[in-house]
């Protein structure tokens, strides 16, 4: 049972509260009862595919219940409090937790009481804006689940936002004959060959792969995966799309290829592996992943939370270019520029 009494505490939440508009709300805070922990954040990210969908009242209504975030106030489309990318450190729960730096499905706010299961610890050599992107790593690993790649394979990632570099990251500890990433953006294929990924434009991009991950969200990204798949490769489609509708090219080569087009969602664990890893598993895998430092190229430095539904605008209307940009809250120790070498909070770690 949730908790409902409060002791007059306050918390700072942001709402999307209209089509492209959101606003900081004040709301009362409950006192956390037995088996739930009361967060203070340090930092959030916004995850710019769904959260932009929902900043626009771009949902589709009949998967709006599908949608419903795990710790969502209001309804979709709006008014409604969304995201799912937090860290913070537990001031009041179970003696096991107290001090300790969390991770969080919870929307942008300042402080929250959430169950204490639904907190996952964060290793001590995992900064704090790192550690965002643990739910980014996680629909990374799922996807690389639902694809399996194999050794020497050929594969390619079309699109470099958040979650196709996130996947192409971890694809390159995998033993693969070659291994590209396709993008329009300059400014991104720099920043991917300064990650010692193969960068390459959709007309340079090799085909007969085995397998290519789909994360553009575009109907000309859709269509570059499928002619780059060789005969009876499988296409991995993480993109999503909200209201609009694709044109997904089935002419031509389609069928008598034998191609495969898979949806990949992190809702649920890959079937490729419920019966043997539960969701915990896959979020810890993701959090190991995000030891390695390299992940801080998709962090934009911080904001202060303060200044959300601004950003939130200029995110939307183009003039802010970011894979993820990081939210810092009051009072949280200074996360610094995220490709430098920050050092951890100074709490109780796990």
């Amino acid at each position: 049972m949730p908790a409902t009494s409060h002791t007059g505490r306050t918390a700072t939440a942001y709402w999307t509260v209209a089509p492209g508009r959101g606003e900081l709300r004040t709301e009362f805070l409950a006192d956390p009862i037995r088996d739930e922990v009361l967060v203070r954040a340090l930092a959030s990210g916004v995850s710019r595919g769904t959260e932009l969908l929902v900043h626009r009242h771009e949902i589709p209504r009949e998967i709006i219940a599908e949608m419903r975030g795990p710790h969502q106030a209001g309804d979709l489309p709006g008014p409604v409090k969304y995201g799912y990318l937090t860290v913070g450190v537990v001031e009041e729960g179970p003696e096991h937790l107290l001090g300790q730096r969390v991770f969080c499905l919870h929307p942008h706010q300042d402080r929250f009481v959430v169950p204490a299961a639904d907190v996952v610890p964060i290793p001590h050599n995992v900064p704090t804006s790192r550690a965002i992107l643990a739910g980014t790593v996680e629909t990374a690993v799922n996807a690389l689940w639902d694809a399996g790649p194999r050794i020497g394979d050929r594969v390619a990632v079309v699109g470099a936002g958040m979650i196709g570099l996130g996947v192409a990251l971890l694809l390159q500890r995998h033993p693969l004959a070659r291994l590209q990433v396709v993008e329009t953006s300059e400014s991104r294929r720099a920043l991917l060959r300064e990650l010692g990924l193969d960068a390459v434009t959709p007309d340079e991009a090799e085909d007969e792969c085995d397998i290519v991950f789909h994360a553009s969200a575009t109907s000309a990204g859709l269509a570059t995966t499928l002619r780059l798949l060789g005969t009876a490769g499988e296409a991995i489609e993480l993109s999503w799309y909200g209201t609009r509708t694709p044109e997904v090219p089935l002419g031509g080569e389609f069928h008598s290829r034998r191609l495969v087009l898979r949806a990949s969602q992190v809702g649920r664990v890959s079937p490729a592996r419920a019966a043997r890893r539960s969701a915990a598993d896959r979020i810890a895998i993701a959090l190991d992943a995000l030891t390695d430092p390299v992940f801080d190229h998709l962090l934009a430095p911080a904001v202060p939370f303060a200044e959300l539904p601004r950003v939130m605008e200029e995110i939307a209307n183009g003039a802010r270019d970011v894979l993820c940009q990081v939210i810092e809250y009051e009072g949280a120790p200074p996360l610094g520029h995220p490709q430098s070498s920050e050092a951890t909070t100074p709490v109780k770690e796990s």
